[in-house]
Parts: structure tokens; sequence; C-alpha cells
């Protein structure tokens, strides 16, 4: 028989929760794919925007919400007491739009992670999402763009590179035609790259 000690251990179960904004497209592929997983689970998705369709996307999977605003994610321990009372192990960043503070990054060193819809260092930085990444692709004549899923620090996508995917760009493509190759590799990469990085780290 395994002794309790190991196999106690090895029956850790993971405890994520999403940061969106947005529409939460991201966010339901990983409700889907971590749904009856073992190890992982997603336990809380927290928005700064009360009208973010991420909630209603997340009140459908059965999972916790809290929508907070500035002032209480900068000044106040509201996130933090939060993540604490669910027991939260790792931060997933899916279209989410502000810097996370200082006493958060401190908190959960090493175990924040985010996608970007570039290729990083290019296309990064504040202001860059959504839309206005693949109009900046666009406009700079790229022949090619995709992912970057990266470690979070206290600077808009500098963290450390995890992964990237590439996907190419047409002269004809128009920006929306661009988002929607992006949209797949962040669908068909960042659930699984969120696993590996819990389980391997």
């Amino acid at each position: 028989m395994n002794s309790p000690i190991r196999s106690a251990h090895h029956n850790t179960v993971f405890r994520i929760a999403i940061f969106a904004s947005g529409s939460g497209t991201n966010a339901e592929e990983i409700f889907k794919f971590f749904k009856g997983h073992p190890r992982i689970e997603v336990v809380t998705l927290l928005s700064n925007n009360p009208q973010a369709y991420a909630l209603e996307r997340a009140k459908k999977y059965g999972v916790p919400t809290l929508v907070f605003d500035r002032k209480e994610f900068r000044e106040s321990s509201l996130v933090s007491d939060w993540l604490k009372q669910h027991q939260v192990t790792h931060l997933v960043l899916a279209g989410f739009l502000w810097l996370i503070p200082e006493n958060l990054i401190r908190a959960y060193s090493g175990k924040i992670i985010n996608i970007h819809p570039a290729l990083l260092p290019k296309f990064g930085g504040k202001g860059m999402y959504g839309m206005k990444v693949h109009e900046a692709v666009k406009a700079a004549g790229e022949t090619e763009t995709g992912i970057t899923i990266h470690e979070v620090n206290e600077h808009y996508d500098e963290g450390r590179i995890l992964f990237k995917a590439i996907c190419p760009v047409k002269s004809e493509d128009s920006p929306e035609d661009i988002a929607k190759k992006v949209h797949q590799l962040e669908y068909a990469h960042y659930p699984s790259l969120i696993e590996q990085w819990i389980l391997i780290e």
C-alpha cells in the first residue's frame, strides 16, 4: 500500500481562478477542458467588467464569480481575500485588461499565466489587446502572427515566455480574418498548456 503522505501529495488538487474582462470565449474553453479533471479545477472567475459575458459563461458551469472595480482591485484586499476563501493556487488571465497589482504578483509568484494574441515581444504592452493587436499586425504588413503564452510579472506582456504558436497572415486577410485564426490557436493550445504548466512545475 502507498504511504498516505506520498499518495496525499499526488492527489493535490490545483485550484484555478480565471480573470476575464470580455466575452470569455477562452474562459469557456478552459471550463470545458477542466470539467471533471482529476487534478485541476476552475473554482472561480473574476472580472473588472460587470457587463462581461464571461460572467454568464461561468454561471452556466456553476463557477462562482466576483466583480470588482479599480479601487477595490488596487487598494483593498477584496480580491486576495476572495482567492484565499476559494483556496486558489493559480491565476489564469483570459482576456483580462488590467495590470495585476504587486500584492497578487507576490502572493502568486510564478503561478500567474496569460495568453497574448500576437507573437511577443511584437505588438505587446499597454493598450495592445483584442482587435487593436490584429489591426496593428495588419497595418505592419506582417506575414505571420499567432499567440504567446507567458507567465505574468508586474509589467504588461513581459513575463517568461512558455509557448508560441504561429499562423500565416495573407495579404488579403482583414483584421477580423486574423482574429479568427488567432482565436483558433488560443482554443487549441491554451487549456492544455495551462494543464502542463501546473502539473509539471
